[in-house]
């Protein structure tokens, strides 16, 4: 008898968990490993495209739309594929990670769709990664429960009344450093979080009505969602899988992307389903690339700039336009509130808040918009029913009202508010915040009644990096240098000694964060991204 074929992949520096031989089998392993191979390359070539784009807005501090692909802009004819029955009707959609609680209530919230989510909402532990694989298949199975440590039993509902799920990978930057292929390389997280969940679940998703479909994050250009669409059609042939059963969504998350929504959506017309307005990543994209641009570029407090702001209508006015000329569905941001059942009057306000942006959303024409609680979903229903009655959509209004320029996208000089202390207060506030739970394993976070995800350490910390290394200086005339921030920080982390206890600050990584907090706010060197030196120190 012959030997068995190694493995295609090898696991490394991981502690075995339970039942996690059920998500990597043999099968499993060799089909990411064929996605690997296929895929891993060009991904590479893409991160060095995206440094030389960089460069290049380094040295132009512009961006324009691209004249190579003005051909499949100006082409009034190309639309992308209907969508499928479950993901005709959008109007709310709730975003959180795929632990079990979680997978549960989302499903319950009365949500249209539930973002599943290995991205910014989710630590990637190797419990969370393979942990979020098997509460989804449970899920399916319909063999999943939770009792929390109070008693409280949570179980599904109805098949019918469950929302629709839309697994949200991560995003092309960030390897999985517990897989790794023949070479020693990682295989990247993107390709294991949507090899694992297409490979377990398309057939069965099939079965049931569905399919599997995706939300694609921090896309920076179109090529980018080209290779999506190629990992989309060979993972396709490969498990026998009709062609278009895939169906993505793609985050304009980046300022980048925003230039490119008709060429994102043409290179994947027949897996498109629609695109989504981010809004904390955005910001921290446009930081990010325009960091050196000058003053003009330099943005004031992250609270102090909505999506009334002149360039973040442009931009989802834009996102609608293209959209709805496409035949996509058109989703608009997060309502990041945390209801508190303690202060009704605290809740009156925020609900008031939150229903006027989704009535914003909704009168803007987009089709559907996202939430972070499950008492939020009510809220939102309210104002897209209110524009939608019976419709599933509106993907009717066209928006050809609507004329967005280069320049507006980009037109940050615009906002009249400024910089402040408080503001950057508040930016080391939530980062050492975020960033503790985060090393902790927690990728969704509520701080100060919001439910915090990555994207809001990396504006905070991009904006704590803008500011000194433009010399900003606040109202009462205090230069913003890297002594201040240090001195504020140090401030922050005594006051949380203070609030938690010595016992739980000992037993945090509160110093941790406060140190990678330092390093990537402060450093001459701006990280690309915050998650791959936090990964480092991830348990």
């Amino acid at each position: 008898m012959s030997a068995p074929a190694p493995s295609p992949l090898a696991i490394v520096d991981a502690e075995p968990l339970e039942r996690q031989g059920e998500v990597l089998t043999d099968a499993a392993l060799a089909f990411l490993a064929e996605l690997h191979h296929r895929f891993t390359p060009r991904r590479d070539e893409l991160l060095a495209r995206r440094a030389e784009r960089r460069a290049e807005i380094a040295r132009t501090s512009t961006l324009d739309f691209l004249p190579e692909t003005a051909h499949i802009r100006e082409d009034p004819d190309w639309r992308v594929a209907p969508a499928p029955p479950a993901l005709e009707d959008r109007r709310v959609e709730i975003t959180g990670p795929t632990d079990r609680k979680m997978t549960i209530n989302a499903l319950n919230s009365g949500a249209k769709v539930w973002l599943a989510d290995f991205e910014d909402a989710s630590a990637p532990t190797w419990a969370n990664v393979i942990g979020g694989q098997l509460n989804l298949i449970d899920a399916y199975e319909r063999r999943i429960d939770f009792t929390s440590p109070e008693g409280k039993s949570y179980a599904l509902r109805p098949d019918d009344a469950l929302a629709t799920v839309v697994t949200r990978p991560r995003g092309w930057h960030l390897d999985e450093r517990h897989l790794r292929a023949a070479d020693g390389r990682p295989v990247p997280g993107a390709l294991v979080d949507f090899g694992l969940y297409f490979f377990h679940n398309a057939r069965r998703l099939l079965a049931q009505g569905k399919g599997p479909y995706f939300y694609l994050p921090k896309t920076e250009s179109h090529l980018e969602a080209r290779l999506w669409n190629d990992v989309f059609v060979f993972a396709q042939d490969h498990l026998s899988v009709p062609q278009g059963t895939i169906r993505a969504t793609v985050l304009i998350e980046t300022i980048t992307a925003a230039y490119e929504m008709d060429e994102i959506l043409y290179e994947l017309r027949d897996h498109a389903s629609g695109l989504n307005a981010g809004r904390w990543d955005y910001l921290f994209s446009i930081v990010k690339n325009f960091r050196d641009g000058g003053p003009g570029f330099v943005l004031p407090d992250r609270n102090a700039v909505t999506m009334t702001a002149p360039f973040m209508r442009a931009y989802t006015e834009l996102l609608v336009r293209t959209c709805h000329k496409r035949g996509a569905h058109a989703i608009g941001g997060m309502a990041a509130f945390i209801p508190s059942r303690r202060d009704p009057e605290v809740n009156a306000v925020a609900f008031d808040k939150v229903k006027a942006d989704k009535d914003r959303e909704a009168g803007d024409g987009f089709d559907g918009s996202w939430v972070a609680h499950p008492d939020l979903v009510p809220v939102a229903r309210a104002s897209f029913d209110a524009v939608l009655g019976d419709r599933p959509h509106q993907k009717d209004r066209l928006r050809e009202d609507v004329r967005v320029t280069a320049a507006e996208l980009i037109d940050v000089a615009s906002l009249d508010a400024r910089p402040t202390h408080d503001g950057l207060r508040n930016a080391v506030q939530v980062g050492t915040r975020y960033i503790e739970a985060w090393l902790r394993g927690l990728g969704a976070v509520a701080i100060f009644n919001l439910m915090e995800d990555a994207a809001t350490a990396e504006i905070s910390r991009s904006q704590i990096w803008q500011w000194v290394n433009a010399g900003v200086v606040f109202e009462n005339g205090e230069k913003v240098t890297a002594d201040l921030v240090r001195k504020v920080a140090a401030e922050e982390l005594a006051a949380i000694r203070e609030e938690v206890g010595e016992d739980a600050f000992a037993a945090g990584k509160w110093s941790q964060a406060h140190d990678l907090l330092l390093r990537v706010a402060l450093d001459a060197d701006y990280t690309e991204f915050l998650t791959l030196p936090a990964y480092e120190l991830l348990g």
